[in-house]
């Protein structure tokens, strides 16, 4: 999860550009936008509104003919697919898109048409659902520049010149930690000459708790953070125990799968931690309502939509919105699957209202909840406790030597006894140890010995 470690999508895909040669269309960065823009509102997913039989949303359904019998994709031979044949026609009748659709196609989009096809026409899936791999990018420095340097190259683009070195400590630190340099920071890599001054910066800010701070500045908006009720009056509730510990995940360098897990289903692992708990909060970052009248049932049914919905954009990168209602062509997946994801969401015990004397005061988080200690807290509990459990080995070993000590107790207390001081008498030792263990009960305004 550091900083430097990760390069986008985008970035990796043009690695092949560096070799000269002019890479090989990506289906879903460079055809399916056409597709879907202009042709799949007749011919996507959508069976309702399919138009002459012909589906172009996947390459199993594309090289179907239509029910003209044409083919409207032939891998390897633009020459002979309809798609090309209708896209370049000078017809109006035959023209598609259609004139009547407001949509018209472009000389590049179509000549990226016309290579796919002379490519093979080959599809792919959405980026979310194809495993990333690491590409082999030409060795130029570091991999980073590698990448970057390809992307630049195929828009005829290089680096623009070094920074100074003031300049540059103030891009770094801004980038890793959300702040500018100290003047006294400045200073001193200005006076640092060493071949590895800039790394050193580099660890420096890195090993900053303000370094997990920055970093989850992007988190917290993926996940709708806020600590308040984000509806109505939009009153205070309490989620920086959450926030929190993104910071400190992302200063421990926790690993990417773990911070999946404990955030989705901290509470399923085997005895959670109370921070496994409070991972899980990134799924109580939803609006909460406290309005009167409102309907619970119909609170929690959003409460689990919005659960759906920001799960798949942080980490699948989808919309899923359009497909809650219906099959959509801008989504890759079905109604059908939102509602299986849905249930994933159903069992989670909370409305996500306020109700009661809570909603009457307009604060708080609704159940279920944890109270949850700071580390300051956490410090002053252990040392309490510490010395609790001191006091008791004390006790207990007091306890012990307590009938040795009234073996030598009972004798010097009856010789300091004065028989004249009335209505005291000497007793015997055994009714002296009885005594000492009277005890008084409350009976109305009154007490009774027992």
């Amino acid at each position: 999860m550091r900083f430097l470690r990760y390069v986008s999508f985008a970035v990796v895909s043009c690695a092949a550009c560096a070799l000269g040669a002019a890479p090989k269309l990506d289906f879903s960065r460079d055809v399916r936008p056409i597709l879907s823009d202009n042709c799949f509102a007749c011919h996507g997913p959508d069976t309702q509104k399919m138009k002459g039989g012909l589906r172009l949303d996947s390459r199993e359904a594309a090289l179907k003919p239509a029910k003209s019998g044409a083919l409207a994709i032939v891998p390897g031979k633009p020459e002979k697919s309809a798609l090309v044949q209708r896209i370049t026609a000078k017809s109006a009748t035959d023209l598609m898109p259609p004139p009547e659709s407001h949509k018209t196609l472009t000389i590049a989009q179509k000549d990226t048409l016309r290579r796919w096809i002379a490519e093979g026409a080959n599809y792919s899936a959405h980026w979310a659902f194809v495993p990333p791999q690491r590409p082999s990018p030409p060795v130029i420095g570091n991999p980073i520049d590698s990448l970057l340097l390809a992307r630049l190259k195929k828009d005829g683009l290089t680096f623009s010149p070094e920074a100074d070195r003031t300049t540059l400590i103030r891009r770094l630190s801004l980038d890793l930690t959300g702040i500018p340099p100290s003047p006294s920071e400045v200073d001193a890599f200005l006076a640092d000459k060493l071949p590895n001054a800039y790394e050193r910066v580099v660890d420096r800010l890195l090993a900053s708790p303000r370094y997990g701070e920055r970093m989850a500045m992007l988190w917290l908006d993926y996940a709708r953070y806020a600590d308040s009720h984000g509806f109505q009056t939009d009153s205070s509730r309490s989620m920086w125990p959450w926030r929190d510990w993104v910071i400190k995940s992302f200063n421990d360098n926790v690993p990417f799968d773990r911070f999946t897990v404990e955030q989705l289903a901290g509470d399923l692992l085997p005895n959670p931690r109370q921070d496994q708990l409070v991972a899980t909060g990134f799924n109580r970052n939803h609006r909460i309502n406290g309005e009167g009248g409102l309907i619970a049932e119909e609170w929690r049914i959003e409460t689990i939509i919005d659960r759906v919905e920001t799960t798949g954009t942080t980490w699948l990168g989808l919309t899923f919105n359009c497909c809650r209602c219906h099959d959509h062509k801008y989504d890759p997946i079905t109604q059908r699957e939102f509602y299986s994801f849905f249930a994933f969401f159903n069992s989670i015990e909370e409305s996500g209202t306020l109700s009661g004397t809570r909603a009457n005061r307009g604060g708080g988080n609704p159940e279920p909840t944890i109270h949850v200690k700071s580390p300051e807290q956490e410090a002053k509990l252990a040392e309490l406790e510490k010395a609790h459990a001191t006091a008791e080995a004390r006790q207990a070993e007091v306890e012990k030597q307590l009938p040795k000590f009234i073996e030598e107790w009972e004798p010097t207390f009856l010789t300091k006894l004065d028989p004249s001081a009335a209505p005291w008498k000497l007793l015997e030792p055994t009714l002296v140890r009885a005594a000492s263990k009277t005890t008084f009960t409350r009976q109305g305004n009154g007490s009774r010995r027992s």
